[in-house]
């Protein structure tokens, strides 16, 4: 499968060494900044993935910019034993493209982060197309359960 849906090796490094912040503020590190871009069925992204590129990524136009779009962490939580994060849905109106799957990566610039580093990746399930319409992704529930980005033990 070209596109697999997990969280990427180096991110799971990288939040250990503290350089990602999922706060709804975004204050530590100062000025973690997510975004999401998507991917055509010719992209490969896995658990070696380090870095958002461009390479297959659904072209500019149609209503999509490359780079993707800004994500809204909605926070941090815990239950017993599993800690977790979310973002708010995103969606590109006046849209007409096809799509395979997205990467989820920090636009910060941090000392000591890798530039544009991919922290997980989603795999649609098949080619998601629209037409002159608007294409949402809808984040799970900020939950234990299902938020996106869960560490349990």
């Amino acid at each position: 499968m070209p596109i697999s849906s997990v969280l990427q090796n180096t991110f799971k490094e990288e939040l250990l060494g503290g350089y990602h912040s999922f706060n709804a503020s975004g204050d530590t590190p100062a000025g973690s900044a997510f975004k999401i871009a998507l991917y055509t069925s010719s992209a490969t992204i896995d658990t070696t993935t380090t870095a958002y590129s461009a390479t297959n990524e659904v072209a500019s136009g149609g209503g999509y910019t490359t780079g993707g779009e800004a994500l809204t962490n909605t926070g941090v939580a815990k239950s017993t034993v599993t800690s977790y994060t979310d973002f708010s849905d995103v969606s590109w109106t006046s849209a007409s493209f096809t799509a395979r799957g997205c990467l989820i990566y920090n636009s910060s610039t941090i000392s000591g982060l890798t530039t544009n580093a991919a922290v997980c990746s989603i795999d649609f399930g098949g080619d998601k197309t629209v037409s002159s319409g608007t294409f949402t992704i809808q984040f799970p529930a900020n939950d234990s359960s299902n938020a996106i980005i869960r560490i349990t033990s």
